[in-house]
């Protein structure tokens, strides 16, 4: 009896912290209002995935020069996939953030080095304490010399980082899903849900120490 509770602890703890066990009645009805996002003629994309994208979209809005970061799906070949199909891992597509950034303030270079710098890429299929092919580190690129700037990072942090092998794929961008409406701006809007508090914050907060040079005013 005493193991069979044990387990069902752990099991419900491993809910209350994981990305994928969120459900839709968690979530904050509050500031739900659309706010309604226009590129300019500026306005360039780059994708990424790197974890739960509800951590990474914050990570990236926080960041000087990215004007929105919107939670999608890329990577897989399955027509119209959904948060519930992807879960499964058999779509091929990970969660993955599109950054609409200004490249007159900040460059495809260095969001590559936001991208690398705020999760582990050594980690083969998740970021803990999410788990599976949908949660894989891929750095998209659209041009040879977007391929050749991931490329050339892996090359670095390589050398001078990491000891394990850098396992992050380095994929042409192909198509990009928008996620589910209630899945955009998440941690903002959620900031007593669980996984929030326990998984996306101190992730941001982490990134935000390392990387404090290249912060939005008023996100230090």
């Amino acid at each position: 009896m005493k193991i069979i509770k044990s387990l069902l602890v752990v099991s419900f703890s491993i809910l209350l912290v994981s990305c994928f066990g969120f459900s839709n009645k968690e979530e904050n009805k509050e500031n739900m209002a659309k706010v309604m996002f226009t590129p300019t003629r500026d306005t360039e994309v780059a994708y990424f995935a790197s974890g739960c994208f509800w951590c990474v979209e914050a990570i990236f809005e926080s960041v000087t020069g990215v004007e929105e970061a919107v939670s999608g799906y890329a990577g897989g070949k399955t027509l119209n996939p959904t948060y519930e199909k992807i879960g499964t891992g058999k779509t091929g597509h990970a969660e993955a953030v599109a950054v609409y950034y200004n490249p007159k303030k900040i460059s495809f270079e260095t969001l590559v080095t936001v991208f690398f710098g705020s999760h582990n890429p050594t980690t083969k299929n998740g970021q803990h304490p999410d788990y599976g092919s949908q949660y894989r580190s891929i750095a998209f690129y659209k041009t040879a010399n977007e391929k050749k700037i991931i490329e050339n990072a892996i090359k670095k942090l390589s050398a001078e980082e990491y000891k394990r092998k850098i396992v992050t794929e380095v994929t042409e961008f192909t198509k990009f899903y928008k996620a589910e409406e209630h899945h955009q701006d998440f941690e903002r809007r959620n900031p007593n849900q669980s996984y929030v508090k326990a998984v996306s914050v101190p992730r941001l907060n982490k990134f935000k120490k390392k990387f404090p040079e290249l912060l939005k005013k008023g996100n230090h």
